[in-house]
């Protein structure tokens, strides 16, 4: 049997106090009364909002890795790069942890948080609970800190400036979309609320 709102406890992550959950407007936000840290807030169509940007996010994905991410002219030659080029140069140079880790936070773990987004959320618009749901929620929450598009791309931006000295850089498709990416991410970001996906998650298990 599910334990009504105004029922249910909540810890203040910073210091552990405890507090009775209620039910907030859109907009609101809740504090600890002891530290004012915030407990939890409601966001206007939170699933829609977090479903659209990570539906964006798949298709823009796509576009990164299918397209020229950049193209380098250098006196007469022309060389067209790939979103993965950079992992792959790191290999040739044997500087293989160096080249898992970059394929990690800039192309798996992204994917991993957008594809794992959409497996929660897409059942719960039908009330539906997906299979193991609640790990797979989990671990899209640890995988956030560790989906770096943003130093991928400040890294990309800094290689660009340094060699358009002797070079001349066309940015390609997947480079603006790679970029987009990025906006749609932390958009998706922002729209989550992930109190309000556990509360799905409950009512989906009661039909």
């Amino acid at each position: 049997m599910s334990i009504p709102t105004g029922h249910r406890l909540i810890a203040c992550q910073d210091c552990d106090l405890l507090h009775r959950q209620r039910l907030l407007r859109d907009g609101e936000r809740a504090k600890c009364t002891r530290c004012g840290a915030v407990l939890y807030r409601n966001k206007r169509n939170s699933l829609d909002r977090t479903l659209v940007f990570s539906l964006t996010g798949i298709i823009l994905f796509l576009m990164a890795n299918l397209f020229p991410f950049l193209t380098f002219q250098y006196e007469g030659r022309v060389q067209e790069s790939v979103l993965f080029t950079g992992v792959k140069e790191l290999l040739v140079q044997d500087m293989w942890m160096v080249a898992i880790l970059v394929l990690m936070v800039s192309i798996i773990i992204p994917l991993l948080k957008i594809i794992g987004t959409l497996y929660v959320l897409l059942p719960l618009k039908v009330n539906r609970r997906p299979w193991r749901a609640a790990f797979m929620f989990r671990l899209v929450e640890a995988l956030h800190p560790w989906a770096m598009v943003d130093v991928y791309m400040l890294g990309v931006i800094v290689a660009m400036v340094k060699l358009s000295d002797f070079a001349t850089i066309v940015p390609g498709a997947a480079l603006y979309s790679f970029a987009a990416l990025l906006i749609s991410m932390a958009a998706a970001s922002a729209a989550l609320n992930p109190h309000e996906v556990w509360e799905q998650l409950d009512v989906a298990d009661r039909i």
